[in-house]
């Protein structure tokens, strides 16, 4: 019986530890070669936590009856501080996450039917399930790489339901959106003004992924719908072109090139290549921003309509005056038709973004005397340089930009605030081999804008740290928890508080 009671307690802790390992595999995609990096990044610290297991293994030297039940009592406590935690981002309980627990759970009770024959011999027994405990984040791994063939047939029923949905609205036109940045932020402008003449459906949130946009075609799309505004993300080349394979977009807007997402991508000319396989793949006309130098240097003339703050393009601006309390500009169209426009929203990014808006609207058949309203109502995107006042002190709220020239901006906009302005970040991640080396420049940048720097995580913030101390900076300071860093802008008496990254759940 002591043994049985052993096992259940096993399963009852290995399950709550697949909880968080499942998590993690849900936050990187569901790629195994991304979740086994969070192992690498975090092996320390998971294991760290696990020591317990290791002590009941040495109860198996123990040779008392009792020492059954002490390691059962060991594993239900591992269990109870192995339960989720609050998360960023919590654990979504898809059928694809059931059908990987569901597994999980098998493995785990393999694991401990494999110790039932040594349950004569207590030593082996407890070694046994010690070793299958600790060894629950490789088992996560066997059940994604199980789950996978049946995965794939289930996703290929919904890709081509979704087609069925496309096909079977030829009138529909659909506009691709890809970049580096800034994709997001205009997938909302873009929308807000076709929808001025059009009906207009948009991906939402961050469903930029090939079955995050096959869910919205199933679940949203509808007959009436005249244009569909579709977000493609990507963290490996060939991405885009396997969402352009579903949907055959008519139209494709590139906002931008830069590093991001180096980890997976290796160099900068990958993703360039697959940035511009959205350009390859649509049928009428490429929407691009010049001002982004890879995205000049490699532009297709034919049917390519062009936008720029900076450059000589189709689509440019005059004008131009950007403060604390937003943007006025006027625009000037290819036939030398113009408009005054002003918005709410921060920073020379997001005019250029409002413009490459407009160029598109425009082109697509909405005057532009009918814009310069819809964009002086433009909301704020979430954590995309969002003004929040009140409180303790006045936020811009960055927190989903994590690359080169998304935190240059945002600085250059904390740059518009009068009064004392902090910066609390924990770095950018997911630049691979030039990570850093640009989170020190990062950090000579910081030192050229703010009053005081707020690192949060002292090992994942240490380049930026040797920036500031490179460009003479001694104004910051190292904390290991968002809240913490909060507190120490409060305690700085700040007026503005950029929050520059956050970091999810998985670093």
């Amino acid at each position: 019986m002591s043994f049985f009671i052993l096992s259940a307690a096993f399963m009852v802790s290995a399950l709550t530890a697949s909880l968080a390992c499942v998590h993690m595999l849900q936050l990187s995609s569901y790629q195994t070669p991304s979740y086994l990096a969070w192992i690498k990044r975090g092996a320390g610290d998971y294991y760290t936590k696990q020591w317990p297991a290791a002590g009941i293994a040495m109860l198996g030297l123990w040779e008392s009856e009792y020492s059954t039940y002490a390691a059962a009592a060991v594993f239900i406590v591992m269990g109870l501080l192995n339960l989720p935690k609050k998360a960023k981002k919590p654990l979504k309980y898809t059928p694809r996450v059931i059908r990987l627990l569901i597994v999980q759970l098998l493995l785990i009770a393999m694991a401990a039917a494999a110790a039932l024959p040594l349950r004569e011999n207590n030593r082996l027994a407890l070694v046994c399930l010690a070793a299958a405990y600790m060894l629950t984040p490789f088992i996560t791994v066997l059940s994604n790489f199980i789950t996978v063939p049946l995965q794939r047939l289930i996703n290929r029923s919904f890709i081509n339901d979704a087609k069925r949905i496309l096909h079977s609205m030829p009138d529909l036109k659909i506009i691709g959106i890809t970049g580096s940045y800034g994709k997001t932020s205009m997938k909302f402008i873009l929308t807000r003004l076709l929808s001025v003449k059009y009906e207009t459906l948009q991906t939402p949130e961050s469903y930029n992924t090939p079955m995050g946009v096959v869910r919205t075609i199933r679940e949203r799309l509808k007959p009436t719908h005249e244009f569909f505004v579709c977000e493609m993300g990507a963290r490996h080349v060939g991405d885009i072109r396997e969402i352009c394979e579903i949907v055959n977009p008519r139209y494709g807007i590139l906002t931008a090139i830069g590093e991001q997402h180096l980890d997976t991508f290796k160099t900068l000319d990958n993703i360039i290549s697959t940035k511009f396989e959205l350009i390859d793949s649509i049928t009428d006309t490429a929407f691009l921003n010049i001002d982004s130098a890879p995205v000049r240097e490699h532009a297709r003339p034919a049917n390519c309509v062009t936008y720029a703050l900076d450059s000589d393009a189709n689509y440019t601006i005059s004008g131009l005056s950007v403060s604390s309390k937003g943007s006025s500009f006027s625009v000037r169209a290819p036939d030398g038709e113009s408009a005054e426009f002003c918005s709410p929203l921060l920073g020379r990014h997001s005019v250029l973004n409002i413009l490459g808006a407009v160029a598109a609207a425009h082109t697509l058949g909405v005057p532009l005397a009918r814009l310069a309203e819809p964009v002086s109502r433009l909301p704020q995107v979430k954590h995309r340089l969002e003004l929040i006042k009140g409180g303790r002190f006045t936020i811009i709220d960055d927190a989903f930009n994590a690359n080169p020239a998304g935190v240059k901006a945002a600085l250059d906009t904390l740059g518009m605030f009068e009064g004392f302005k902090a910066v609390i970040t924990p770095g950018m991640v997911e630049l691979g081999e030039m990570q850093d080396e640009l989170n020190r420049v990062y950090g000579t940048q910081l030192a050229g804008v703010c009053d005081h720097v707020i690192l949060v995580g002292k090992r994942q913030t240490e380049p930026i740290a040797k920036g500031l101390r490179e460009a003479g900076y001694s104004a910051f300071t190292v904390t290991e928890k968002f809240e913490d860093a909060m507190n120490r802008a409060a305690e700085l008496n700040a007026d503005i508080v950029l929050l520059a990254n956050d970091l999810p759940d998985n670093y």
